[in-house]
């Protein structure tokens, strides 16, 4: 099993999540974050300076079975892309167990996601 994690633009989230969806990858997080990138920069609008070095982003986290990874991390990458820099990151992190609470399934049994 591994925890596929991704920043993306907040404005390709949902396409993401649709098309996360359409892979069969329905049981994900996501929360809204605040990033900074490599940009270095300010706006002064009216005297007034303004930071615009922080950006806006979606976190999405959700775990996968092995053969599911490849697939996941594809999904995101077509999905998330632009060709202009700040489209995001993937991380990917083995996952030692896991253990669903009601019916206490073990390992990939516990997933919701279906094997292809």
């Amino acid at each position: 099993m591994k925890k596929v994690e991704a920043i993306i633009r907040k404005s390709k989230f949902m396409d993401v999540r649709q098309a996360l969806h359409e892979a069969d990858i329905d049981f994900l997080s996501w929360w809204d974050v605040s990033g900074q990138g490599d940009a270095k920069q300010g706006l002064i609008f009216r005297g007034i300076a303004y930071d615009v070095n922080t950006i806006a982003r979606v976190y999405l986290s959700f775990v996968v079975r092995d053969q599911n990874v490849d697939r996941s991390i594809e999904v995101i990458r077509k999905a998330a892309f632009t060709g202009e820099s700040g489209d995001g990151r993937i991380f990917i992190s083995p996952v030692d167990q896991s253990i669903r609470i009601r019916t206490g399934e073990v390992g990939d049994e516990s997933l919701y996601n279906r094997e292809k």
